[in-house]
Formats: structure tokens, sequence, C-alpha cells
């Protein structure tokens, strides 16, 4: 069985994949009392910076959606989150694994990413609850 040491580890693993460095800001979209709360304090202890809400109005240097089956549209959401994004900044989105209330099919963010013009890079197992979906603007990679 898993400890809290190995999961607080691969949450880490999963954050540090994402590149984010001291000092940035990290706006986040859809947070709900089932979002993980490990995840966002790594993102928090990385940046050394809360992470701001959707109705923070300057540019961001990164975006962290949780999305679930049954929100509003996904590609809307996506173009949304784009708003305030620093040129070449990445979006990363978070869904509830297979066997979760509130699934979403990986062709589905593929497809709203698509429209949203993102393309999905990598996608991560976050917990025991989520996956995360590591988007880039199309012609970009990380």
């Amino acid at each position: 069985m898993a400890t809290q040491e190995d999961a607080k580890a691969a949450v880490d693993a999963v954050v540090a994949k994402l590149g984010l460095k001291s000092g940035q800001i990290i706006q986040e979209f859809g947070f709900d009392d089932d979002t993980d709360a490990d995840f966002r304090a790594a993102i928090e202890s990385i940046t050394g910076e809360d992470l701001v809400d959707e109705d923070y109005g300057d540019v961001t240097d990164g975006t962290l959606v949780w999305f679930r089956d049954g929100d509003d549209d996904l590609a809307d959401l996506l173009m949304d989150a784009q708003t305030l994004l620093d040129d070449g900044a990445a979006v990363c989105v978070c869904v509830p694994k297979a066997g979760q209330d509130g699934h979403v099919l990986p062709r589905d963010v593929q497809e709203a990413a698509s429209v949203a013009g993102l393309h999905a890079t990598s996608t991560f197992v976050i917990g025991s609850e989520w996956t995360a979906t590591y988007l880039v603007e199309k012609g970009r990679s990380k």
C-alpha cells in the first residue's frame, strides 16, 4: 500500500514535468471541493505563489483547468482560459479518472483542445482520482 510520502513524491514528479518556476502566476478554473489538494499545493510550492482564480485580471504564466462531465463546454472554457496567458504558456486540464464520477473521455479533451487552438503533448495521473493533460498552442511542443 502506498504511503503518504509515496503519494506526495508522485504528485511532485508530475508537477516537475510541467516545468514550473518560482514566481510564476498560475490561474485556476473549475476549482471545487473535489480538486486534488496535493497537486494544487505542489504547484504553489514550486511557484511560491498562490493559484489565482478565474477573476484574476493580469497576464498569467499558465492555467490549471479542472473539468468534469456535465460542466459547461470544455472548448469554450479552454478559450477563456487562454485569454490572459503569456505567449507560449500552457494549459493543464484535469479530468476525473475513468471510473470516477464526472469522467471525461480523452478524445473529448483532445477535440475541445483542437477547437481552442491547442494540442495535447502528454497526460499524467494525479493522485487517485484525476488525470492531467498538458496542452500547448498548435505548432508548439513541450
